[in-house]
């Protein structure tokens, strides 16, 4: 595990999320530092498989697939009580 208290201050004063790296996963927590902002896996410094965006109080966001770091098949948006709002399709 990496990065598992990295609580940066950028030099423009904003303050960078925490990260951990577990396994080529990628956890990044929302500034509060309490709540998961998104989890997905990294290969080769791409983004792939299945990724998640949660919202600060918890409720997920957005979910869907990555190949070769380009998003692909369907993506869901989720309204704020983690329902499903909408449903896209990425070639």
């Amino acid at each position: 595990m990496e990065n598992d208290k990295c609580d940066l201050i950028l030099p423009n004063g904003v303050k960078e999320k925490r990260i951990l790296e577990i396994d080529g996963y990628i956890i990044k927590y929302h500034a509060n530092n309490n709540t998961i902002w998104l989890k997905g896996k990294v290969e080769n410094g791409q983004p792939t498989g299945y990724w998640e965006w949660f919202r600060p109080d918890g409720i997920i966001k957005r979910s869907g697939y990555f190949e070769n770091g380009e998003p692909v098949g369907e993506w869901i948006t989720y309204d704020s009580k983690g329902e499903k709002y909408k449903t896209a399709h990425k070639k």
